[in-house]
């Protein structure tokens, strides 16, 4: 399966790449996210973390499908 990861703020500094192909086995957001910290060793995922499947806020457990966008977002803070 193919996927197409996005990275936000943090995440995006962790990585050093706004977005990234993959060929992953990954089943759903949560086990991506496992294989992206495996190739990006400063990639963290905090309690608040939330990520987006298709431009849709989702679940870190929902089923993924080939050729889905999943957008990673690290917690943010306001002011």
């Amino acid at each position: 399966m193919r996927s197409t990861v996005g990275y936000f703020a943090a995440c995006r500094e962790a990585t050093g790449t706004e977005s990234e192909t993959l060929d992953t086995t990954a089943a759903t957001p949560a086990e991506l996210f496992a294989e992206c910290q495996s190739r990006h060793a400063g990639l963290q995922r905090y309690s608040a973390s939330l990520v987006a499947v298709n431009d849709r806020m989702s679940d870190w457990n929902v089923a993924l499908s080939d050729t889905d966008e999943v957008l990673f977002f690290p917690p943010v803070a306001g002011g």
